[in-house]
């Protein structure tokens, strides 16, 4: 056997060990979505070993841009840096869409500048399952050399495999987002829906009771009527003092079981509202004029403090009068004569318009103040316990929501937050 074909069989021999060596590292690649890092390091330190170049990297190149994903050396630029294609190696490699291998940089400048201090280039595109070119395998030696197809069919191997990495974790990372905005979507209608079932079982509970309350309050109210007429004829006859005081305390109590009576049918009934825009400043400079004439907030000063500019809020006047001048009689009976009473329009910050009613009386204690809004519970041996439950459902049926801060030193603040229709 000649000496040439001695050299031809070597050179085969290595070729072939040099395709078993890049075939066993890349069977002992192991990629797992979410450790795209490390695999890009593996593929760059395999390709620099196989190759027996100085210096690999595996690059990122969208919009005239790229970036290093991963290095056979350690790079003292931040990786997340972004670097310009044009005029370089790599933006060639891209712009032709077909690996490039460069023996010398220096005597072949027409194809773009390589790193400071490296003379040789190889370049392999990455190309996805669709054909889309997405970053490159770059290689770089510091001395001038040839590259031969076979390393560069085992470079183009190499970058196979990391395209499809990468292309599998930009699907991943897609998917993981997806699937967050969609349990977030879920959870959004979830919650929505919940909220439904809640208002659809309260108005069910509110249904049932008003209808029961109608019946009860009815079956009451005759007779009491009746009693009530009697006791009226009564006061027109002369009795002795002992019996009129009787009478008249018999007369209060009739009185106030008929007022009871009404406020147990008007909580119980459903809200149905009719609304129209209202002028919030407007609406509630006028509706002071009568509060002023109460007898609870006569000798107390009341203090209307408007919002700039002007706000509407979408709203049932009536109802939402009978909401205002139940919380400022209960804000005139917390303090003394001389005392003020302040009310301030404002805009929160999620669009709402916010009424606050401020008095400086005593602290209601806490184990008071989360029972408030609730039905039959009131703190004035007269009151009915209806007065803030009603106010409560008339401003949640204009979805809006009632807050009551009592501390001490400052007072008790009543909240109204209501929607706005012109923010």
């Amino acid at each position: 056997m000649s000496r040439a074909s001695n050299d031809e069989m070597s050179l085969q021999d290595e070729h072939l060990q040099s395709k078993l060596q890049a075939m066993a590292l890349l069977s002992s690649l192991n990629y797992r979505t979410g450790e795209l890092s490390n695999y890009l390091h593996d593929i760059a330190f395999g390709v620099s070993e196989l190759v027996a170049v100085d210096w690999s990297v595996v690059t990122l190149c969208q919009e005239g841009f790229e970036r290093v994903l991963a290095s056979s050396i350690d790079m003292e630029c931040d990786s997340e840096e972004v670097y310009s294609l044009h005029g370089s190696l790599t933006g060639t490699v891209i712009q032709l869409g077909c690996s490039l291998a460069v023996e010398d940089v220096e005597k072949n400048s027409e194809y773009g500048e390589s790193p400071e201090g490296y003379r040789s280039y190889l370049g392999i595109p990455l190309r996805t399952a669709q054909g889309e070119v997405i970053g490159t395998i770059c290689s770089f030696h510091r001395l001038p050399r040839q590259f031969t197809k076979e390393e560069m069919q085992i470079v183009e191997l190499f970058a196979e495999r990391a395209a499809t990495a990468i292309d599998h974790y930009h699907l991943y990372q897609q998917q993981c987002k997806f699937n967050q905005i969609l349990e977030a979507e879920v959870e959004k209608r979830t919650a929505e829906l919940r909220t439904a079932q809640a208002k659809l079982v309260e108005q069910e509970r509110l249904a049932a009771i008003g209808e029961f309350a109608a019946i009860i309050v009815h079956e009451i109210r005759n007779p009491l009527t009746t009693i009530m007429m009697g006791l009226k004829y009564f006061q027109r006859t002369i009795l002795a003092e002992p019996a009129q005081e009787r009478l008249s305390l018999a007369l209060d109590e009739g009185n106030r079981l008929q007022r009871l009576l009404s406020e147990i049918l008007l909580y119980a009934k459903p809200q149905a509202l009719q609304l129209a825009q209202l002028n919030i400043n407007e609406f509630i400079s006028e509706l002071l004029l009568s509060i002023r004439e109460m007898p609870e907030a006569i000798d107390r000063k009341i203090e209307f403090i408007p919002v700039l500019p002007m706000v509407k809020i979408l709203g049932d006047r009536d109802k939402l009068k009978q909401v205002f001048i139940n919380i400022f009689r209960n804000a005139c009976e917390a303090v003394f004569v001389g005392d003020i009473v302040k009310c301030e329009v404002e805009i929160s910050l999620n669009d709402k318009v916010c009424i606050h009613v401020h008095n400086g009386g005593e602290q209601i204690p806490p184990e008071i103040l989360s029972k408030l809004t609730l039905p039959f519970f009131s703190t004035k041996s007269s009151g009915t316990g209806l007065g803030l439950a009603i106010t409560k459902r008339i401003v949640n049926a204009h979805g809006g929501e009632l807050l009551i801060k009592s501390e001490s030193g400052t007072g008790t603040t009543v909240s109204l937050q209501l929607p706005s229709v012109n923010l």
